[in-house]
């Protein structure tokens, strides 16, 4: 099978990415084989082939899969050939800890992540443990799909965890991949709420798609909004917006960092937090530590009930290192897919 390998982490303008040849892999105990036909292209990547994120080398990148099932390994039953089924960010976790018992098996030890510590979807196949697929809902092609399992999963656990209240303003800090699918989300699911929309400065293209749909207020990060914000979503890979989060958050507000690494070179704004200004009268920050599988469970169908229509740049499978510079530039309007040929 074609297959996009890192074998080294490197800086992402080097194009480390390397197309190679390899045996196609066999399902062992449990596990499904799916030919893939799209995978997402996500923040995650660039941090795990700069090193922010240790992936386990060499790897095959990628975490937001599409494809069919087709071939079953000894003991699998959940899926037959043919099924069309979506693999995210969790690949598994040993089932059995306090973390998993309790639901929150994104905590547990022993988690393994798509892409990371198992090979993913930058390939014409790849295996998974049948507990952790799900079957795509028929509303969505291929390509609208693939954002949905991390972008979109990801953003509705991000969103739950707000704590959010119908009528109250939430704010989104950066308008991507997981925040354009957030938005939906929210007019859904609280209509008499308000999302204030804060973009790089100059990201006219982002702003101009949050505008579409429906964002109430759309600015730069840094920029004051008409009013104070009740809670907020942050999917940057920077420091900054954070403080600038705090600076707008309501007493008793929370801030949600959507992002499993924030880059060093901003590290510096950390210590412009001061306790008095931004963190006293009981505001939060609150991290997302992968998804679980009932986000995945939960958020598909409720995303073909919506329906959620993410915005998607379909790129060809030799452009995945053009495709992940455009993103670490901001230049992806919306959720970046990869094609895998058939």
């Amino acid at each position: 099978m074609k297959a996009m390998v890192l074998h080294k982490t490197a800086h992402i303008e080097s194009k480390p990415l390397k197309l190679e040849d390899l045996p196609i892999p066999m399902p062992a105990d449990k596990q499904i084989r799916i030919k893939v036909s799209t995978c997402g292209i996500c923040h995650t990547e660039i941090d795990e082939i700069e090193g922010r994120l240790k992936p386990k080398l060499p790897i095959i990148l990628g975490h937001e899969v599409v494809g069919r099932v087709e071939s079953l390994g000894p003991g699998a039953s959940k899926f037959k050939p043919g099924d069309r089924v979506g693999i995210a960010w969790i690949n598994s976790a040993c089932g059995n800890c306090d973390f998993c018992l309790s639901g929150n098996e994104n905590l547990c030890h022993d988690f393994i992540g798509t892409g990371c510590d198992a090979n993913g979807g930058y390939a014409q196949y790849t295996v998974v443990p049948e507990d952790f697929a799900y079957l795509i809902p028929d509303i969505f092609s291929d390509l609208t799909a693939a954002p949905l399992l991390c972008a979109g999963a990801i953003g509705y656990r991000a969103f739950k965890l707000t704590g959010l209240r119908d009528g109250q303003i939430l704010g989104l800090f950066g308008f991507g991949a997981s925040n354009h699918i957030v938005i939906q989300i929210v007019k859904h699911k609280c209509p008499r709420s308000r999302v204030f929309v804060f973009t790089r400065p100059g990201q006219t293209d982002h702003q101009a798609l949050a505008a579409k749909l429906g964002a109430d207020w759309v600015g730069a990060t840094g920029e004051i909004p008409p009013e104070k914000i009740n809670c907020a979503i942050d999917c940057t890979p920077a420091w900054k917006p954070i403080v600038e989060a705090l600076k707008v958050l309501e007493k008793g507000g929370r801030i949600v960092i959507n992002a499993i690494r924030k880059e060093n070179k901003d590290k510096e704004s950390l210590l412009e937090i001061d306790y008095q200004s931004h963190l006293w009268q009981e505001k939060e920050i609150k991290s997302v530590a992968n998804i679980t599988r009932i986000d995945a469970e939960e958020f598909l169908p409720l995303a073909a009930e919506i329906p959620i229509i993410p915005e998607v740049q379909e790129f060809e499978f030799e452009e995945i290192n053009e495709a992940l510079i455009m993103l670490k530039q901001g230049k992806i309007q919306g959720a970046g897919v990869l094609r895998i040929p058939q």
